[in-house]
C-alpha cells in the first residue's frame, strides 16, 4: 500500500520561509519521478513542482518559479520543498506524489500539511 507523509507546515508571514517533507513507502521511490502539489480553498489542485528519477532536472510552476526548490534523497525515500519568499497565495493544503505523464498508478494521496501564509 502507498503511503505518503508529508509534514514541515506551518504559519509563516509575508517573506518567510518553510522547508516540506513527504516520506514515500509502499512503491519503489527510486523509480518514480517525484512532485509537490498543492491545493487552495475553492480551488483544484495543482502540480507546483516536479523532478526526475534520479533528481537532475525539475520544473516548477510559473507562480513559484525562483521561490521553491524541490530535491529528493533516494536513499531516505524522501522528497522535499524548499519555499522561501513566501506569499499568501502559497496558502493551501500541499501534496507530494508520484509525476507520470498518464494517470498516477494509484489513488492514494497523503493529509497533506497545510501551509498558511499571513501577517
Amino acid at each position: 500500500q502507498v503511503q505518503l507523509v508529508e509534514s514541515g507546515g506551518g504559519l509563516v508571514q509575508p517573506g518567510g520561509s518553510l522547508r516540506l517533507s513527504c516520506a514515500a513507502s509502499g512503491f519503489t521511490f527510486s523509480s518514480y519521478a517525484m512532485g509537490w502539489y498543492r491545493q487552495a480553498p475553492g480551488k483544484k489542485r495543482e502540480l507546483v513542482a516536479s523532478l526526475t528519477i534520479a533528481g537532475g532536472n525539475t520544473n516548477y510552476a510559473d507562480s513559484v518559479k525562483g521561490r521553491f526548490t524541490i530535491s529528493r534523497d533516494n536513499a531516505k525515500n524522501t522528497v522535499y520543498l524548499q519555499m522561501n519568499s513566501l506569499k499568501p497565495e502559497d496558502t493551501a493544503v500541499y501534496y507530494c506524489n508520484a509525476v507520470m505523464s498518464g494517470p498516477i498508478p494509484w489513488d492514494d494521496w497523503g493529509q497533506g500539511t497545510q501551509v498558511t501564509v499571513s501577517s
